[in-house]
């Protein structure tokens, strides 16, 4: 099993980043649109997205961070990391982020929706969203979960001390010879 797990980590550290028709999909490298050049969509795994340029389709990114310095002519999605727009940048469709966070400049717009789920959202009073802004914070999550993991710490230290107890007066049967 623990070969199996090797050889699939071989297989996406080594993996060649693949295009289709200017589109940019990474895995392990960064994705920089640069001012004036333009891609379809851009997808990224376990790296950056900096976006200076056009992107005409759907920007997506997993395990890291969204720059938007231009224009992102649909949906924005990022999961765990942070989804940042410069002064002046233009999101046509949705700004989704989960367990993350949504930093905007001044003049930023989104066309419909943004939604942070399990993160937060910063935004001047001169961001324009034509959609609804849906937030739902960290800690509805991040509290619960806490508790249910200081439950399981408490049950796993009564369940040691009552064991070390039980062995500690003895065997019940003496082990055999």
């Amino acid at each position: 099993m623990l070969a199996g797990f090797l050889f699939a980590a071989l297989l996406a550290a080594g993996a060649a980043p693949a295009r289709a028709d200017q589109d940019e999909v990474h895995f392990f490298k960064n994705i920089n649109v640069l001012s004036g050049a333009s891609v379809r969509d851009a997808v990224c795994f376990f790296c950056n997205a900096t976006v200076k340029g056009n992107v005409s389709g759907d920007i997506v990114v997993f395990f890291g961070n969204v720059y938007i310095d231009g224009a992102a002519h649909h949906d924005v999605v990022n999961f765990f990391g942070r989804i940042t727009a410069a002064d002046n940048t233009t999101i046509d469709h949705d700004m989704v982020n989960f367990f993350g966070g949504i930093h905007l400049g001044e003049n930023v717009s989104v066309g419909h929706d943004m939604v942070a789920i399990f993160g937060s959202i910063h935004t001047p009073d001169s961001v324009s969203v034509h959609g609804d802004r849906v937030t739902i914070p960290g800690f509805i999550f991040y509290v619960p979960m806490t508790l249910i993991v200081l439950f399981v710490v408490l049950i796993v230290n009564v369940a040691r001390s009552r064991r070390r107890r039980f062995f500690a007066q003895g065997y019940p049967i003496p082990p055999p010879l």
